[in-house]
């Protein structure tokens, strides 16, 4: 009688690891009925234009500093490129949901790692619609989670101006990839930061002003 009651207490104490694992990412956030069942993304959508930023990576206490440039160049695919400052070519993608095509990259960046990092933060910040399946909310932000293959998104859209200001990327326990947009129109992110929660990676983003 006694080893069962250890048993079944053990039992009960590994469940409640594992659903509170599990609901990790959404405990602090409050379920409530959805609202809709997509979100088109207002950012990158202009083909006619280049959005173009001052650009500061910061890689393991190193830091690399240049201008990234995305351009819309369909209905599914975008173009990025990022320069050094005097305009030296670095890397240059073609990426789309499903493809990504590299048409040329400097032999320093030339690594497996690099680019499946970069093709991951570039994918995730020029998507341009969330499939939505379930609705939650906290003190400033409905939250949308949207499947993304073994991960989930998160949107975070503001209550007060409806605004998409974060993006968390995440596995069912565990925060992987954070975006923050800072928007004063909803139309055009003025700064993004990319933040990796597993490794020490942070892009930064800052429109690009030209006198």
């Amino acid at each position: 009688m006694q080893k069962s009651t250890i048993q079944f207490l053990l039992i009960n104490c590994l469940l409640a690891f594992v659903l509170v694992s599990c609901g990790s990412v959404t405990k602090n956030y409050t379920l409530k009925k959805l609202d809709k069942t997509s979100y088109q993304v207002p950012y990158f959508t202009d083909s006619k234009t280049d959005y173009v930023y001052k650009t500061n990576i910061t890689v393991y206490g190193h830091e690399i500093s240049g201008i990234f440039i995305a351009k819309k160049i369909n209905d599914t695919t975008h173009r990025v490129v990022f320069t050094t400052e005097f305009g030296n070519k670095l890397l240059d993608f073609e990426i789309s949901e499903k493809t990504f095509k590299v048409n040329s990259i400097v032999s320093e960046l030339d690594r497996k790692i690099l680019i499946n990092t970069l093709t991951e933060d570039f994918r995730l910040l020029l998507k341009k619609e969330y499939l939505i399946q379930e609705q939650f909310e906290n003190e400033s932000d409905n939250i949308y989670k949207s499947k993304d293959g073994n991960r989930d998104n998160y949107l975070f859209i503001s209550k007060n101006g409806s605004k998409l200001e974060k993006v968390v990327n995440a596995s069912k326990t565990k925060e992987k990839i954070t975006l923050l947009f800072s928007s004063e129109n909803n139309i055009f992110a003025d700064k993004i930061q990319i933040i990796h929660q597993n490794i020490k990676l942070k892009i930064e983003l800052n429109y690009f002003k030209s006198e």
